[in-house]
């Protein structure tokens, strides 16, 4: 219980307008706090479903009297999810919810808490935070104040809020139980690339996604976005995204309508204790570099094979995910300071960040102008976080959507196509040359992972 928890001892940290009576309350934040917090209906676009094959036996349909026509024209699914999101803005009404809550959605509606409904309309999104901001026309709305993320520390108390199972302005409680956490890639690959989450034990359940992580303060920390669970229910392991990356994003998707990420150029791998042996180094983290990209803001600032990423801009860099936050959060242009260790002595120096999307040839291209077989995946340069990266030449497949043409062929978020059809892709072009719209049947040589496979699609 939470007054057992904090006890006496602890009152001192608990704001005085949470005391009531005797015994602390969350009540009077939450009063505050509650009206930011919404429900979020989605309408996904509209899908085929199959009829029941049965209806295919003419013996089935002369018995039951059903219709010939019932087998030819397949019903339409207009597929609905509920989630959570979180005004930040009260005058424009804009709102922060998950990617994945809102992603291919055909109607979004938005429910406050004192029940007033209101069609959104999408402001942006990004795939690889798992965000996205969404706007509502509505008077007299409640935004809450951003909390620096970074001050958080593990055991502090936090409260989350959402709609967990449809079941409306839920408040659970807890504390930060982790720090900088990687997941991977979550429900079924496609989840976001850049992470640097916030545990908690504070029970998140489905629909709790795009929900608010607050602290004592009433102040957002962090947006609900994943849980750790065998069931799909919660365990006492879930996960948000910290409220300064979070501002980060949403300040880029109102201005620009998306997210435009800064490069450095590099390839590299996790410093592990044999590398280290092998280097003669007395440090035990950071990155190793094994590839400089030519002419690359890396390549202009000194940056060489086998140097050691240990900080940029101060903050140390542990492994590879910390230097892809540190960079790919960063916008093109930005100046970052580069702490490393080469040959055993440390050294500095500053890199101006080139744009990713020019930089990698053109960006992520979608499937518009490709075979059938290939739609509802997005494609890209292999990225620099992919193990593959450095040892392949190829076309990289960035993200799947579920159930579509690409799915059901067996491609998967960072599979690297390397042939179609017994030729060579060594980029988009390539692929767009091979795997037009018009070619009828694919062969596909992918590399994923350490292995290959071939991908007959047809």
């Amino acid at each position: 219980m939470l007054v057992a928890l904090i006890g006496t001892s602890a009152q001192a940290s608990i704001p005085s307008g949470m005391l009531s009576g005797d015994n602390p309350s969350l009540a009077p934040m939450l009063d505050k706090t509650l009206p930011a917090v919404v429900n979020v209906v989605v309408t996904g676009k509209a899908t085929p479903q199959r009829n029941n094959p049965l209806f295919n036996d003419p013996f089935f349909r002369q018995f039951f009297n059903a219709p010939q026509q019932q087998q030819q024209q397949p019903r339409m699914d207009h597929p609905t999810a509920t989630g959570s999101g979180v005004i930040i803005d009260a005058d424009k009404g804009y709102l922060v919810t998950n990617y994945h809550v809102v992603h291919d959605a055909e109607k979004i509606e938005v429910r406050l808490n004192d029940n007033r409904q209101f069609d959104a309309t999408v402001v942006g999104t990004d795939p690889e935070t798992d965000l996205a901001v969404i706007q509502i026309k509505a008077d007299d709305l409640t935004a809450l104040q951003m909390a620096n993320s970074d001050q958080l520390r593990v055991g502090d108390f936090v409260v989350a809020v959402g709609n967990p199972f449809g079941l409306r302005q839920t408040v659970t409680s807890g504390i930060v139980s982790g720090l900088g956490r990687h997941i991977g890639t979550p429900r079924g690959g496609e989840g976001s690339r850049y992470q640097n989450f916030i545990q908690t034990d504070a029970s998140i359940n489905p629909g709790n996604s795009g929900g608010a992580l607050l602290n004592l303060q009433g102040q957002l920390v962090g947006i609900n976005s994943e849980i750790l669970s065998q069931s799909g229910g919660n365990i006492g392991i879930g996960f948000a995204i910290p409220s300064n990356l979070v501002q980060s994003v949403a300040n880029q998707l109102i201005e620009n309508g998306e997210v435009k990420r800064g490069m450095l150029g590099v390839v590299g791998q996790n410093l592990t204790p044999e590398l280290a042996k092998a280097f003669d180094l007395k440090i035990e983290e950071g990155v190793v570099i094994a590839q400089v990209m030519p002419d690359s803001p890396a390549e202009k600032a000194g940056v060489r094979e086998r140097d050691v990423v240990t900080a940029i801009n101060g903050k140390s860099i542990e492994n590879f995910s910390d230097l892809q936050n540190a960079i790919g959060l960063r916008s093109p242009g930005d100046k970052i300071t580069i702490s490393l260790v080469r040959d055993g002595k440390k050294r500095e120096m500053t890199a101006t960040l080139g744009n990713a999307a020019k930089m990698a040839g053109g960006g992520e291209s979608g499937s518009a102008n490709l075979a059938q077989g290939l739609q509802g995946a997005t494609f890209g340069p292999v990225s620099e976080d992919n193990p593959l990266a450095g040892e392949v030449t190829g076309v990289q497949v960035n993200n799947v959507e579920r159930a579509s043409p690409a799915a059901r062929a067996g491609l998967r978020p960072g599979d690297v196509i390397t042939s179609v059809n017994r030729q060579n892709v060594k980029n988009m072009a390539d692929l767009q040359k091979l795997a037009g719209a018009n070619q009828q049947q694919l062969l596909l040589h992918v590399r994923r992972g350490r292995g290959a496979l071939f991908l007959l699609i047809e």
